[in-house]
């Protein structure tokens, strides 16, 4: 029997460890047994994505959670975790979702991520009760649960964001590259759809996911650059494994930033598409995107790290879109999650409305907002090492830092920004409660910027040392 233990909203293993079939049946138990208790005669959904044996496992929870009275409902097929998030949120009966994914990590790992009602991540408080449930001996009820189709209304939403015909009328050649994950054939199909000519990598369901990471990052998306260069392609986009990550790659096999692809995105929905309201990202996003909000007008409401903040933000209302600095865009229309496919087709259109290659649009971004070298790092710290920076940050206000006056120092969010010249920046962001730190610097050229993120893990490390002081 493992011991079960859930980080935030998630609980995460790789398949070699333990049973993780019979750990998710557990997990079941517990919840159906807390659901009856507190909310009986409601709901749950379940969705899954496309690791091995995922259709099984969801299947036997939905079973096991019906056989306490609660209307289990499980995706006919797999969904990314977005539309598992927006169907509880949409279902008044539904108190909880449950999603089975290990996010942008190998195939060789199995995850469970509860929502809440309203969709949101479950918080520590929610999955310590549901630990607390939690028995050693695996479950015997069984109950019906009902199979839905949550992906044809999906879809349905995402194509009613693009208008007119402009992708087909200039019938763009795309790599779509799913990764093997969540999107997989839905991404390929709604490409096609819309009218591109589509090419496909990763989507033959390969249970090993041929080894491939799914994370939309460099150096993972390294095929889809290869294949976008050899099939001529006008551009690639690839989607992370949970279905919520884009990444953009250019005509000549360039990838195109987390933050020029956000860049891009909100002129779009401001110049073509006439849409108006706040700019969300969080507090370690680019000068490139708050350049541009500032460029066309748009408030920016920045968040502490983490989506659940930027999610509550689009909650309120009057939001353009919302970014996380990492790929993962969230737009309005279609809900409140990070949405990949949703932010994909949006681009498709607004590059065929454009009429000019990936690329130029992307350098046209450095000559109107200025060329930044971006960097983001985790860095691991001793327990004494975190505890020590978390109590000494707040009074940390260096002169200077890697050589460069400081010219600006906020502490938002319980993290350390420093403002210095040419409009770069650094900031470090410890982790409330482990033992790491967030860091992150921009600055006009690469050399500058790894200087930065190197003066801010020394400070991290050191913080009473208060930078150059």
């Amino acid at each position: 029997m493992s011991v079960i233990n859930f980080l935030g909203d998630a609980w995460c293993v790789r398949m070699d460890e333990g049973d993780p079939h019979e750990d998710a049946l557990r997990i079941a138990d517990a919840l159906g047994r807390l659901t009856r208790e507190r909310f009986p005669e409601s709901t749950i959904v379940i969705g899954y994505d496309t690791r091995p044996l995922s259709l099984a496992i969801a299947r036997e929870m939905g079973e096991v959670i019906a056989s306490y009275g609660i209307a289990a409902r499980v995706s006919d097929a797999h969904c990314p975790a977005c539309v598992l998030t927006e169907e509880v949120r949409a279902d008044r009966e539904a108190v909880a979702g449950v999603m089975l994914t290990a996010g942008n990590k190998p195939a060789d790992y199995f995850g469970i991520r509860i929502c809440s009602a309203d969709g949101s991540a479950a918080t520590t408080e929610d999955t310590n009760l549901i630990e607390s449930y939690i028995v050693p001996e695996l479950p015997v009820g069984r109950g019906e649960a009902k199979a839905v189709d949550l992906m044809t209304p999906y879809l349905e939403r995402v194509f009613s964001l693009v208008e007119g015909n402009r992708i087909a009328e200039s019938a763009p050649i795309v790599v779509c590259d799913p990764m093997y994950g969540a999107q997989t054939s839905y991404a390929c199909r709604a490409f096609s759809a819309l009218g591109a000519r589509v090419i496909e990598i990763h989507g033959d369901g390969a249970e090993d996911f041929a080894g491939v990471h799914p994370e939309a990052a460099e150096p993972w998306i390294d095929d889809c650059e290869q294949a976008v260069v050899d099939n001529g392609a006008a551009y690639g986009i690839a989607i992370d494994g949970a279905g919520e990550r884009i990444a953009l790659v250019d005509e000549r096999g360039n990838y195109v930033s987390p933050h020029k692809t956000l860049a891009l995105l909100m002129d779009y929905l401001v110049n073509c598409r006439n849409r108006s309201g706040r700019m969300i990202a969080p507090i370690f996003v680019s000068s490139i995107v708050r350049r541009q909000a500032e460029r066309l007008g748009l408030s920016l409401t920045v968040t502490p790290v983490g989506y659940a903040w930027m999610r509550e933000e689009m909650a309120i209302g009057d939001t353009l879109c919302a970014g996380d600095a990492v790929g993962g865009i969230g737009i309005p229309e279609i809900g409140l999650d990070r949405d990949a496919l949703g932010a994909a087709v949006m681009l498709m259109d607004a590059i065929a409305r454009d009429g000019r290659p990936l690329s130029a649009m992307a350098s046209e971004l450095d000559e109107t907002l200025g060329h930044m070298e971006y960097g983001r790092r985790e860095l691991s710290l001793g327990a004494g090492e975190a505890q020590m920076l978390r109590v000494a940050l707040p009074g940390i206000n260096p002169p200077s830092i890697a050589g460069l006056k400081v010219e600006g120092v906020s502490h938002p969010s319980h993290c350390l920004r420093l403002a210095l010249p040419e409009g770069a920046w650094v900031l470090v962001a410890p982790s409330p409660a482990g033992p790491t730190a967030l860091l992150a610097a921009e600055a006009p050229t690469r050399a500058m910027r790894d200087e930065l993120l190197a003066a801010a893990a020394e400070l991290a490390r050191s913080p009473l040392s208060r930078g150059d002081e």
